[in-house]
């Protein structure tokens, strides 16, 4: 051995097995080791440590990330190559800054700022349809469908049995009710009517106020003792339906108007009318079947004699044709709400209320006991517990156009 080679492999430098060998430089360092160091973020120090590091600072490359060896296959201190992929093997969307630039975060930044437009304009439509929508559905409201997941305000509560309150429903809603009188060339009828508006439209059984429209006269008469002449508005006669205006009427108790969808078979009812004269006259009972389908006669001349109050021709009925249908006048048949709260003649028109104190009907006919039609005088009649209602969601759908005065 040569006093060289004696002398380097006893100096200081670790001798590698031959003169003149140098670590590798970073560059020529092998990838497999590079992939197995662990980058570890160092969030205390604003940048990345490496974990199973001592004291004092761990390596650092020069993108500014520290590392850990992989000791297993060869031991490197030097830190690891750039990270820059070679020319060529980018991939699209993948462009990352060169170390310590600020583009990437920049560029970021404005990505993030475009998709915030994108969700505020997407929220900005959404609440401009929201809007429309609402619009129609409120327009809707008006038109007067019924929408049974509507609050509706209840007047009065059921006790605690679920039974109606009649003295409280009595109280709250008898300020809304009103008699209805219509005199004409053949005699005088008597009806009931429901308050809608503080400034005086009245609900009513087109049968009541029929005879106005041959020169008959209306008068209303108040809770309160003071009437009124009133006019026909509106008119369903299909619907044996109408709506009058009290003139000069201010301040009155409008009622609520309850969802008749709602209404069961067994539901306590109120009953409040004008029956023979008998003003704010209130009766109690249940409902007593849904869906009767009754036919009524509701021109004047079938109904003066027996004091404006529609008999209906049921079937089975003694006298009667058996198939609901009466025979001469104008007519109106609908499907209505059976009550055994007692109604006599002057009760049409007036309210059928739920425990709540919501009107879910308008009272209309009642059964006849020897079974004559409408035509029957007022003596053949009296209460015997067969009362029909006009369900008040079937009047919704057309109320608002008898209010605005059309006749359909």
């Amino acid at each position: 051995m040569s006093e060289q080679q004696r002398s380097t492999e006893s100096g200081s430098t670790p001798s590698y097995g031959y003169a003149g060998w140098a670590p590798p430089t970073p560059a020529d360092r092998p990838a497999a080791h590079v992939l197995e160091g662990t980058v570890v973020e160092n969030s205390a120090a604003g940048g990345y440590g490496a974990e199973g590091f001592g004291a004092g600072s761990p390596p650092v490359d020069d993108s500014g990330r520290t590392y850990r060896e992989d000791h297993s296959a060869g031991t490197f201190d030097a830190p690891p190559p750039p990270t820059t992929p070679p020319p060529g093997s980018e991939q699209p969307g993948s462009e990352q800054p060169a170390p310590g630039s600020s583009s990437g975060g920049h560029a970021r930044r404005g990505f993030l700022r475009g998709r915030l437009a994108l969700v505020t304009a997407v929220a900005a439509v959404a609440a401009v349809l929201g809007g429309v929508t609402g619009g129609v559905i409120a327009a809707g409201d008006r038109t007067g469908s019924a929408s049974a997941s509507s609050t509706i305000a209840s007047p009065v509560s059921a006790k605690s049995d679920g039974s109606a309150d009649v003295a409280a429903i009595a109280s709250a809603v008898s300020p809304s009710v009103v008699q209805i009188t219509v005199k004409t060339s053949s005699g005088t009828a008597t009806g009931t009517g429901v308050v809608l508006t503080t400034g005086g439209q009245i609900l009513t059984n087109y049968h009541v106020v029929s005879g106005a429209a041959s020169g008959g006269t209306v008068t209303v008469a108040f809770k309160n003792g003071s009437t009124a002449s009133a006019t026909v508005t509106g008119t369903d006669k299909a619907l044996d339906v109408a709506v009058i205006t009290a003139s000069g009427a201010k301040d009155l108790a409008p009622a609520t108007l309850g969802d008749s969808g709602r209404v069961l078979v067994g539901d306590a009812v109120v009953a409040i009318g004008n029956p023979e004269g008998l003003t704010g006259t209130v009766t109690s009972g249940i409902i007593s079947a849904q869906n009767r389908q009754v036919t009524v006669q509701v021109d004047e001349g079938s109904t003066s004699g027996n004091g404006g109050f529609g008999f209906p021709n049921l079937p089975g009925t003694r006298g009667g044709s058996g198939s609901g249908q009466s025979t001469g006048g104008e007519s109106a048949t609908y499907k209505a709400f059976q009550t055994d709260a007692a109604l006599n003649p002057g009760n049409s028109g007036g309210p059928l209320i739920n425990t709540s104190g919501q009107v879910i009907g308008i009272n209309s006919a009642m059964y006849s006991a020897d079974g004559s039609n409408s035509t029957a005088d007022s003596s053949s009649a009296g209460s015997v517990g067969l009362g029909f209602a006009i369900p008040v969601n079937d009047i919704k759908q057309v109320l608002p156009k008898l209010q605005a005065g059309q006749n359909v």
